[in-house]
């Protein structure tokens, strides 16, 4: 039982408002190469059309996620033993050094493979960061939330992480506004991940100063339970299992709603990539402001229905969606379908940190949380792009919306029977 004093509510909301900000430029960061892969693809591949390029792309950024199950080991047990606060700021310096390489790195036609080479280990290098960045901010924004408002507060994990792809769409709409098409493809590119160096040196600063939660504190007295893979996988299999399960289908839908849907609406679509980044960030900036929505319903009704909710409307609704988007030339028509898929899967991305956070004990929670995530995350999030440009390139795009269809089906499966966290919380602390 702890012994520590309530959390005061000033403090309680200025550590969830100082974590999130973190996690919005360490996702800032970690989207703009997404965003900005249409325009840097050229200059760190040989040449080709567009999807060989594109597919190159994509499967560096695949590779980003090869690291992030080791960052989230890593980190995930260096939050564990030595805080939340410490796991996040450093993650917030990987991600930074990432930036900079990606940023200063000359072309193919300058360098030959060197360029192609030290793109891949930047996204290494980011990989690893945001492998421990999303256990250490989900746990921290759980611990920190209160709870009779866990749902609502968790939820900001995901309007940050959306915002930060939203910050790196916006960048690009400036930029595309600002600069000629040529200068933009030449150099302009550079331009956000030296923005993201930078943001990142001041969130460096911004979560030194962050409180550390009862939860790490009470769990820190107990010196006879260590975090630890092997404790994990012994002690706690069925949550392991659990999160990995749940997190397939979620992961890979989000990835193919937004990530993907930019370059699904150039490349097959045929929308311009002006057109294609302005619908993409109109409709994020919806999914964000649903966010806090929806994790303030799992408040009052329980996690578990916005989840089989999410699963039961994927399965139907996926290859509809992207099927009309196919031939559809009208943007309002296209804005629609892209919403009506990110409105499906707010049931899995409003609520996934703080259910994973509510299954483990507050001495492994930071592992737990992150390490089987980071698994799914790379097996299914990571290679959405580059499974979705395979089908496309064999001849059968159709494959990928029958595939993100099963996963999101095998995720509904675990909805199903799982019990419901809010019920059944580990996390204690109030």
């Amino acid at each position: 039982m702890s012994t520590q004093a309530p959390i005061a509510h000033n403090t309680r909301l200025k550590s969830i408002i100082g974590g999130s900000t973190g996690n919005l430029v360490e996702w800032f960061d970690w989207y703009v190469y997404a965003a900005f892969a249409l325009y840097f693809a050229p200059h760190f591949f040989p040449s080709g059309d567009q999807t060989a390029q594109l597919l190159n792309s994509a499967a560096v950024f695949a590779v980003g996620f090869v690291m992030r199950p080791v960052g989230a080991w890593i980190m995930g047990l260096y939050a564990d033993r030595k805080g939340r606060k410490s796991g996040l700021t450093l993650s917030v310096t990987l991600m930074c050094a990432g930036s900079l390489i990606i940023g200063l790195t000359p072309g193919y036609d300058s360098i030959g493979v060197a360029a192609p080479a030290l793109l891949v280990i930047a996204r290494l290098m980011q990989g690893l960061s945001v492998g421990g960045e999303y256990g250490a901010s989900a746990t921290y924004l759980s611990e920190m939330a209160g709870k009779d408002r866990r749902g609502f507060f968790s939820s900001f994990q995901y309007v940050t992480l959306i915002s930060g792809q939203l910050l790196a769409i916006a960048v690009l709409l400036v930029l595309q506004n600002t600069l000629e098409k040529a200068d933009l493809s030449a150099w302009g590119w550079r331009i956000p991940f030296f923005v993201g160096a930078a943001l990142a040196v001041v969130v460096f600063w911004l979560r030194r100063g962050l409180a550390e939660t009862e939860s790490f504190k009470n769990a820190k007295t107990d010196t006879s339970k260590k975090s630890g893979f092997w404790e994990l996988v012994t002690r706690h299999p069925k949550e392991t299992a659990l999160v990995m399960l749940l997190t397939a289908g979620g992961t890979l839908a989000f990835y193919a709603y937004s990530i993907y849907m930019q370059k699904f609406l150039v490349n097959t679509s045929g929308f311009s990539k002006e057109a294609a980044s302005e619908l993409n960030a109109i409709t994020l900036f919806v999914f964000m402001l649903i966010q806090p929505l929806a994790g303030g319903l799992s408040d009052k009704i329980g996690r578990k229905p916005l989840m089989i909710a999410f699963g039961v409307a994927g399965v139907l609704f996926t290859y509809p969606i992207f099927s009309t988007l196919e031939t559809t030339k009208d943007p309002l028509t296209a804005g629609l379908l892209v919403m009506a898929a990110l409105l499906i899967v707010t049931g899995y991305t409003s609520i996934n940190a703080v259910v994973k956070a509510e299954l483990f004990p507050a001495h492994i929670r930071a592992l737990g949380v992150a390490l089987p995530y980071a698994l799914a995350n790379t097996l299914f999030g990571g290679t959405a792009e580059f499974v979705a440009l395979q089908f496309k390139s064999r001849g059968w795009e159709q494959g990928f919306y029958w595939y993100v269809t099963v996963m999101i089906g095998v995720s509904l499966c675990v909805y199903l029977f799982m019990r419901d966290t809010s019920k059944s919380s580990a996390i204690k602390e109030d």
